[in-house]
């Protein structure tokens, strides 16, 4: 995914967690392999939903960043999102290429996420260039935010397998400089931008709670019960790390949170 511009980001906090989560002398599933974790079936099940949304996430925003070239100004501008689009496009393999070595088929586990990321991107499409990079920094990296609290409660195999992917292509630092640009040539745009990110920011917590609702192994995973998961206070102060993320982001744009 196009995330993570690295200040502010949410996930700094959590990673602590996992490293102390055995101290109530439980072994933690963080500090498991995924051979020894997935002998637990809901765990298992837990891990190929989070693999599968992940692989459609990417695949997903390949598809974007290519329609999104198509709105480029320029030709430079039009390259750097082709090269990008290629860098999601290799996390799909890496996420696709895992589940497959896991002996689960990777359509199957990608299906139940497509509704929900295609609906998320139907009421999210930009109408110009700036919008789609808004939307590919904020929104994305509000994504990125979610799996990298939880990733810091999964097994270290498939912890380091979903960082990797959460990598930074590069759009961060190219948003930022494109819309701060744009802004000071108008500064009428940041208001205009402004709105937009706030509605991208409801929209993407309105999806990601409706996904986790609807799939059983997930939401068990995160309150509890597999993996190491949030009790209900967490998961609020989770909720308030990924807004204080987003707070960070919209200053690093120029525009109010």
């Amino acid at each position: 995914m196009t995330s993570s511009d690295k200040p502010g980001t949410a996930a700094d906090a959590p990673a602590e967690t996992a490293e102390t989560a055995g101290t109530a002398g439980v072994t933690p599933v963080a500090a498991r392999d995924w051979a020894t974790a997935a002998s637990d079936p809901q765990y298992r099940a837990a891990v190929v939903d989070l693999l599968g949304a992940l692989a459609y996430g990417e695949l997903a925003a390949f598809e974007r960043l290519a329609e999104d070239a198509k709105l480029a100004p320029t030709l430079a501008n039009k390259a750097e999102l082709a090269k990008m689009a290629s860098a999601e496009f290799h996390h799909f393999e890496r996420l696709r290429d895992r589940l497959a070595e896991i002996g689960e088929e990777p359509t199957g586990a990608m299906e139940p996420f497509v509704a929900a990321y295609d609906g998320f991107h139907r009421q999210t499409d930009p109408s110009d260039w700036l919008e789609g990079l808004v939307k590919a920094y904020v929104g994305d990296s509000i994504a990125s935010d979610f799996y990298r609290e939880v990733a810091a409660r999964l097994d270290t195999d498939t912890r380091e397998l979903v960082l990797a992917v959460l990598d930074d292509t590069g759009h961060a630092g190219f948003a930022v400089e494109k819309v701060r640009a744009a802004i000071d040539a108008d500064p009428r745009v940041g208001g205009r931008l402004a709105l937009w990110a706030r509605r991208l920011m409801g929209e993407a917590l309105s999806q990601s709670q409706r996904v986790v609702a609807d799939r059983d192994a997930l939401s068990t995973m995160l309150v509890g019960g597999v993996a190491d998961g949030f009790d209900l206070a967490e998961v609020g102060k989770m909720f308030s790390r990924i807004t204080e993320a987003h707070t960070k982001r919209m200053a690093a744009l120029g525009l109010a949170a």
